[in-house]
């Protein structure tokens, strides 16, 4: 298994998720670092954890405002994959995000229909996008009418696949989705099956690694210290 920290930046700031009321969102406060600066928190996590890949939410352009192009490319610089989560709804947005370096984050959130995945699929080619199956209290928070979207995703040749409920990002509390990361990790097993959101510490990566996920999307357990480098390193054996 390997885990993946997140960076959820809202106005230049790295922000602590709580519950997806991005409403609440404030800037982290962190044992890594004394910085809320992307570039600079994610420096901080890339020399203690050493991962292989980072995710970045940038929440501004989730909701409708301007991608922060400039920073998915300083991030990038510092040599981990990125994936980019910047609400991308066409084959255009997730253009801009991948001419940065950067992988495509196509969430069930913004994404309006399967035709439209095919075209992000299409124009930046399927080994640049991730798709992230987007849920509220365990519902999808989007439907694609007359098609099942982790289908569609598979037929389109997708195979990294993220499960998130948004109601548990930042509160420590499970991610609530181990039944349908077992479910789709025993339907579509070759798929690199991704969770996260609410992550307590070690016991919950060690469960999620029985349950077949292969990747783990954390932030405030690193922040936190209730993850350790030891704890990351073991599991990623």
């Amino acid at each position: 298994m390997k885990l993946i920290p997140v960076l959820d930046v809202l106005h230049g700031r790295v922000v602590r998720g709580v519950g997806g009321r991005r409403s609440e969102y404030q800037p982290i406060v962190s044992r890594l670092t004394s910085s809320t600066d992307p570039v600079e928190v994610a420096r901080a996590l890339i020399e203690v954890f050493h991962p292989s890949e980072l995710y970045l939410a940038d929440l501004d352009a989730i909701t409708g405002g301007r991608p922060d192009l400039g920073h998915y490319r300083a991030v990038r610089e510092l040599g981990p994959r990125l994936w980019v989560d910047a609400g991308v709804h066409g084959a255009q947005s997730a253009l801009q995000v991948a001419d940065t370096g950067c992988d495509v984050v196509a969430g069930l959130e913004t994404v309006p229909s399967a035709d439209v995945l095919r075209d992000i699929v299409s124009a930046v080619g399927v080994d640049r996008v991730v798709f992230s199956f987007d849920l509220r209290d365990g519902v999808p928070l989007n439907e694609w009418p007359g098609v099942d979207p982790i289908a569609t995703v598979v037929a389109a040749g997708v195979t990294r696949l993220i499960v998130l409920d948004v109601a548990r990002v930042g509160l420590g509390s499970g991610t609530g989705t181990g039944l349908l990361c077992r479910q789709l990790a025993t339907t579509y097993p070759h798929l690199e099956l991704i969770t996260g959101g609410g992550i307590l510490g070690s016991a919950d990566l060690e469960r999620l690694a029985t349950l077949g996920v292969s990747g783990v999307l954390v932030a405030s357990a690193l922040h936190d210290g209730r993850i350790s480098p030891d704890t990351v390193s073991r599991l990623s054996k």
